[in-house]
């Protein structure tokens, strides 16, 4: 599958979605050369890359209600809402334990986008170094406001859903003539202005950059939308999304949800498995 590019949107525990699509990728063994994701997208694309079906699923919903992975408890004592330990080192490492051999022996190139909190723009992390403790997915993930900024290679990083969403582009500028795109919110959505902007600007004032990128986001996340609209259009994407928003938030903490957002994204992907083995071929 040469030419062709994964994108895998963020979007907090909705990212469960994608687990669905990815699962049944790797039911019926399609595995891509390229794999781009940010924030929930890049963390749940390492356990498709290591080929262990299940483990998605396994760790959101058997652990999503956990107060060591998402709580007011951690944000008191750890100034973080979300448990990095506990998720990207005690689980990996003891409960759903993560095959870091076959995730490095997968012949895929894979990038995980982030934010560079000094220029409020993107960086791109690459494959080779998503080390063991995994603080490439640690900072794509730390959501502005609830997670602390990560310190990697001389850069402060936060969510790279903040600056790059959806990275078409830097797909498209590596050499991807055509992309399938997962994304985990539904076609009619576009994303509103920030509501919290006063306290953005306070918490970032050392930050402009920042702040500039996350009070223009809504912005460049619906233009970035409309372009792979002509994209899908010109039959340059193929786009899996489901059709009714999704009735998960990105901090939902409900296995039962969660769950069954799961089986949705491996239903939509199943129902568009004839659609997109033709995207491939052709």
């Amino acid at each position: 599958m040469e030419n062709i590019g994964l994108i895998l949107e963020g979007g907090g525990m909705r990212g469960i979605y994608t687990c669905g699509a990815l699962e049944f990728f790797m039911d019926k063994d399609i595995y891509f050369n390229y794999i781009i994701g940010v924030s929930a997208g890049a963390c749940n694309a390492v356990s498709y890359i290591s080929g262990q079906k299940g483990r998605n699923r396994d760790v959101i919903v058997n652990y999503c209600s956990n107060w060591r992975y998402m709580s007011i408890r951690n944000l008191l004592f750890k100034k973080s809402f979300i448990g990095m330990d506990f998720i990207f080192d005690e689980i990996p490492k003891k409960h759903v334990k993560f095959d870091f051999d076959a995730f490095y022996k997968a012949k895929c190139k894979f990038i995980v986008g982030v934010t560079d909190c000094d220029t409020g723009k993107p960086l791109y992390i690459n494959k080779e170094d998503v080390k063991d403790g995994f603080e490439a997915l640690r900072a794509t993930s730390s959501l502005p406001l609830i997670t602390p900024m990560v310190d990697f290679k001389g850069h402060k990083l936060l969510d790279g859903g903040i600056s790059d969403s959806i990275p078409i582009v830097k797909s498209i500028k590596d050499g991807n003539e055509k992309n399938i795109i997962i994304l985990t919110r539904d076609k009619s959505y576009r994303k509103s202005p920030i509501k919290y902007a006063d306290i953005i600007k306070y918490k970032y004032r050392k930050y402009p950059q920042l702040v500039n990128t996350l009070l223009n986001r809504y912005k460049n996340y619906n233009e970035t939308l409309d372009y792979i609209d002509k994209l899908e259009a010109e039959g340059k994407a193929l786009v899996i999304r489901h059709e009714k928003p999704l009735n998960v938030g990105r901090l939902e903490r409900n296995p039962k949800k969660l769950d069954e957002l799961f089986q949705i994204g491996y239903e939509d992907t199943n129902n568009s498995y004839e659609k997109i083995i033709k995207f491939i071929e052709s």
